[in-house]
């Protein structure tokens, strides 16, 4: 294989997983504080929308993307409100709002459809772009791809190796211990709820900003679904999380390669742009399944369990589950 089409290829998989990592990433931080957030189809729709409509009618992208985080982070406060406070089913208003937000996506946008709009500014590293392969593959791209894998190292920085993420891993796993502890548990869900709906909206900015720009009707359908995926693949891990993201850009990749391929000229198209989403799912469904726990049982109990760790991960104890503070 020709070695620029492979660092191309490779490159392309970083941009193009821009969008997911994010919503993924904001997903987990959400999740750990033990807030399901499930309505990040609709919610990285209408932002989408937003920040294309900001950056079209201001010509900023700059507010553009400021608009779009602005429009996840309030539907994230909508969801930590009804489930924190009014302490209804996290479940059933996140699947509300999906679709609430994506009829509000398809009105509201209807005059931007298929417009040119600005687009975010590539912005390679200096030097660092020009170290080879490995330059043009994560450093020679714009500054959203940049914020997405710096959101990967920083959320398992500060979930892992400080305090605050301690305390965050505690209203998540054991509200009811953190609480005793003299932790504002409430506060605290409210503030990384927020948080990972702001990065969900900046993943919708990323989509019609960077990726595929412009606004249209399903212009990011399935998005979400896919990072709510990988979530529980990722086992609320960031760095597997990012793992599964980049799995996923890969499969896309390669629907694209085979579908230029003369061999699958006969193929329909749907089918390269749907396999990576239902091979998303299979893995998924292979990895939670007891035919991989009897895998798991023909080796050695050391490795199973390195191996179980590594692959699975165990939802935070406090996740969906309402705390009341008293």
């Amino acid at each position: 294989m020709d070695t620029n089409f492979l660092v191309q290829t490779l490159s392309s998989i970083v941009a193009a997983a821009t969008p997911v990592v994010l919503a993924s990433i904001g997903e987990t931080i959400s999740e750990k504080s033990g807030v399901i957030n499930l309505s990040l189809d609709g919610s990285i729709a209408l932002s989408a929308m937003a920040g294309f409509a900001v950056a079209f009618t201001t010509g900023s992208v700059t507010l553009g993307i400021l608009a779009a985080m602005a429009v996840g982070a309030l539907i994230a406060l909508i969801i930590a409100t009804a489930s924190i406070t009014l302490r209804q089913e996290q479940v059933a208003v996140g699947f509300v709002l999906t679709m609430l937000c994506a009829d509000l996506a398809d009105f509201l946008g209807n005059p931007f459809v298929r417009k040119p709009g600005p687009s975010v500014p590539h912005l390679p590293i200096s030097y660092l772009s020009d170290i080879p392969v490995l330059g043009p593959i994560l450093f020679d791209h714009n500054l959203v791809v940049y914020l997405s894998m710096l959101s990967v190292a920083a959320a398992w920085w500060w979930i892992y190796r400080t305090q605050p993420g301690l305390k965050l891993q505690g209203v998540g796993e054991r509200p009811e211990s953190a609480f005793a502890r003299g932790v504002d548990v409430s506060r605290l869900r409210y503030f990384y709820t927020v948080v990972g709906g702001a990065l969900v909206g900046l993943a919708g900015a990323s989509y019609s900003l960077s990726i595929k720009l412009g606004w249209s009707h399903r212009h990011t359908f399935g998005i979400g679904w896919i990072a709510l995926a990988i979530v529980i693949f990722g086992g609320w891990s960031p760095w597997r999380v990012a793992a599964g993201c980049y799995l996923f850009g890969l499969l896309k990749a390669l629907g694209s390669i085979l579908q230029r391929n003369p061999a699958f000229a006969g193929v329909p198209t749907q089918v390269f742009s749907s396999a990576p989403f239902a091979l998303m799912i299979f893995a998924l469904l292979l990895v939670s399944s007891e035919g991989f726990d009897r895998l798991l049982a023909l080796l050695p109990i050391r490795l199973a369990r390195r191996i179980d760790r590594t692959i699975r991960g165990r939802s935070p104890g406090g996740l969906g589950k309402p705390f009341v503070q008293e």
